[in-house]
């Protein structure tokens, strides 16, 4: 697949340096919303999870990570028009890999291990390309192993990216109530 270069516009949000905000990215990147935007939701809505037996309360940042199996996490990205696609399931082995022609053209949030990137009609944005291929020999054999993909987002409905046109006043009015304001 090919890469481009693309930071879903944290450098321009004023964001520095280095982080594992792979998941912020990917949903502004793919989203076509503004990074800052996404970025305080998720931010928020990290810092509103409660602690479990498996994991302690998280500070108010998206910064290192978003856990993306809460529910909160699956009604924001319903919220914006996406619907999840798993493609992997426990003992099935790994089926679609990121790779091309493997996965649906569209606005898609990738899910990798470790890592999500976004894909918007098969080319790949994101910070470094996290496509790997590599060569393994198997009774012999040798064949190429691709990055597997656990499931992908994919947006259902185009969003601009002016998140102030007339279109879109009513959807992010509803967005707003149902997960806080962004």
């Amino acid at each position: 697949m090919k890469h481009v270069y693309d930071d879903g516009g944290r450098a321009a949000a004023g964001y520095k340096g280095k982080a594992g905000d792979c998941v912020c990215r990917a949903v502004a990147i793919a989203s076509g919303l503004p990074y800052r935007a996404v970025y305080e939701v998720l931010a928020r809505e990290t810092g509103n999870q409660r602690a479990t037996k498996r994991a302690a309360k998280r500070s108010r940042s998206a910064r290192n990570g978003v856990n993306v199996k809460r529910k909160w996490f699956k009604n924001y990205m319903q919220s914006l028009g996406f619907v999840w696609t798993p493609t992997m399931q426990i003992g099935s082995g790994c089926k679609v890999h990121l790779h091309d022609g493997e996965l649906p053209t569209g606005r898609l949030v990738v899910s990798v291990s470790g890592h999500h990137t976004a894909v918007i009609n098969g080319v790949i944005h994101d910070t470094y390309d996290p496509q790997r291929a590599t060569i393994i020999c198997e009774n012999g054999v040798e064949r190429i192993a691709r990055r597997c993909v656990y499931g992908y987002w994919r947006q259902e409905c185009e969003t601009s990216r002016d998140i102030t046109s007339p279109a879109n006043k009513a959807r992010f009015a509803k967005l707003s109530k149902t997960i806080g304001p962004i």
